[in-house]
């Protein structure tokens, strides 16, 4: 296992077909950037949600997951499950996303995952965000579309832990969800951990990565 290290980052966007993605997917990566780079702007955008209990969960939450950083969030009103039916508005708010953000890193989808909404915004973002290191965040479901991921973040136990609590917190719409519980959560980011040599770990997909190593 080779580890790179990331230098300052100033700029983060994160991108969710549905309020919770971002969190699920990527929560403990979004804590420990913002623990570690205070002050780090991070422009957030879901696609669906907006203007119902959803969209405050999500505002609530990502302020949670992103402590001390310059959070920029916005919620648009696409409906559930039909973001093919909605590309063009879909692809215009990711395409607005780009014109004021140059991130270091951005999180989003998998373009392989299998729930359609997540899988057209990935989509759109590996056409827009053309010269940026995008990670692919995975989130569990009844698909059972988890591949073998390209890289990982390592989390420590009290890290893991807190993801899980502010998911519980945050999201009481999601909780009567099967999936949607402390098992399902930290069983994953075990699983991730042993493929990584650590104890708790999110993983992504990575389709292009530029090295500059000379440097």
């Amino acid at each position: 296992m080779i580890g790179l290290r990331a230098g300052r980052l100033d700029r983060i966007v994160a991108l969710g077909a549905h309020c919770d993605d971002i969190a699920i997917g990527a929560g403990g990566t979004l804590l420990t950037l913002c623990l570690a780079h205070p002050g780090v702007r991070v422009d957030a955008l879901v696609l669906s949600g907006g203007g119902s209990e959803r969209e405050q969960e999500e505002r609530a939450a990502l302020a949670a997951f992103c402590p001390g950083a310059d959070l920029r969030p916005t919620v648009l009103k696409l409906p559930d499950g039909r973001l093919p039916a909605h590309w063009d508005e879909a692809k215009s708010a990711v395409e607005e996303l780009r014109l004021r953000a140059e991130p270091d890193v951005v999180l989003a989808p998998r373009t392989d995952d299998a729930h359609q909404d997540h899988r057209g915004l990935a989509e759109l973002v590996t056409t827009v965000f053309r010269d940026h290191l995008v990670l692919g965040y995975e989130i569990v479901k009844w698909d059972g579309d988890l591949g073998r991921p390209a890289a990982y973040q390592p989390l420590s136990p009290q890290l893991a832990e807190r993801k899980v609590r502010l998911l519980q917190e945050h999201y009481p719409s999601q909780r009567h969800r099967p999936w949607y519980d402390r098992e399902a959560f930290l069983g994953l980011a075990r699983i991730r951990g042993i493929e990584c040599h650590a104890r708790y770990a999110e993983a992504f997909a990575v389709g292009k990565l530029t090295l500059n190593l000379g440097e």
